[in-house]
């Protein structure tokens, strides 16, 4: 607060309590329940400036904090000299004071773009203890802000959605574009989820049994129905799935390996010797019977 001395003109003989020199028709300043001249109050009583180092005359308004002095106008934000008499500050290293939007500036933490503060009310996006504007928060790729947005961190580079997907993400081998989430792979191939189809009936294969066949895959049923060969001896597809996945082939006819048997006796032929008679399937021994 400002601190203030009595200050008076002698009309009687009175001297200066240091210099002994007469008062009388003359300031002097009265501390302490002592009498002085002017000059010798500055020389000895009066308080040093915190800020300029001079002493604070008689005729000078002083402030004082905490047994730290000034001249009023000395009394200023060391940032930005605004003057803080009747104002809020803040007292920091090496006595100097600060107003409060200064203190507040100084305080503040660094965007990690522009390096400036961000004060409050800053709209900004904190990630691992770093902190932007949300102006500054940019993707590495394509430098569009990203703000509040979804983001993918890559080492000290941050990427929008996109340009993650084309840079980094596995391409689809039917579709060729991205695959973001999910998906499957087949024979090291990626696919989309919804791009590993059955060729004939579209229904989605991922979890499912299915038989390629060149570059079309077909679920079990469609595999049946649309490709597969028809057993010679039951006339039902040869699908691969299940009893018979040991297929018989001779003279563009197949049969399952259960259903490859003599025409007479029955007995299974698959991996054995057999005649062709009259188109007709027969172990070694049963055409010499006929």
């Amino acid at each position: 607060g400002p601190g203030s001395y009595t200050v008076g003109t002698m009309s009687e003989r009175f001297d200066c309590h240091y210099c002994r020199d007469p008062l009388q028709g003359k300031k002097y300043v009265q501390k302490e329940g002592r009498h002085c001249c002017v000059k010798c109050f500055e020389k000895f009583c009066a308080n040093t400036c915190t800020e300029c180092k001079k002493p604070i005359g008689a005729d000078s308004k002083e402030l004082h904090f905490k047994n730290r002095y000034w001249h009023d106008n000395c009394f200023r934000c060391f940032k930005c000299y605004t003057s803080l008499v009747n104002e809020p500050f803040m007292l920091r290293e090496n006595n100097k004071v600060w107003c409060s939007t200064c203190t507040a500036t100084a305080d503040a933490p660094r965007c990690k773009g522009c390096f400036k503060p961000i004060i409050a009310g800053d709209q900004n996006v904190e990630y691992k203890k770093m902190v932007w504007h949300k102006d500054c928060f940019t993707c590495s790729q394509c430098k569009q802000v990203i703000g509040s947005g979804s983001f993918f961190p890559k080492g000290d580079d941050f990427y929008c959605v996109s340009c993650h997907e084309h840079k980094f993400a596995k391409t689809c081998t039917k579709c060729k574009n991205p695959i973001t989430s999910g998906g499957l792979t087949y024979q090291e191939k990626p696919w989309h989820s919804e791009c590993f189809i059955c060729s004939n009936c579209k229904k989605p294969l991922g979890g499912k049994r299915f038989t390629a066949v060149e570059d079309e895959f077909y679920c079990v049923e469609c595999y049946k129905e649309c490709v597969a060969k028809k057993c010679a001896g039951c006339k039902n597809p040869i699908t691969g799935f299940g009893r018979g996945t040991s297929v018989v082939n001779y003279e563009d006819e197949s049969w399952h390996d259960y259903c490859f048997k003599c025409t007479k006796c029955a007995r299974g032929l698959a991996n054995k010797r057999f005649v062709c008679h009259n188109g007709k399937i027969y172990c070694a021994d049963c055409p010499q019977r006929l």
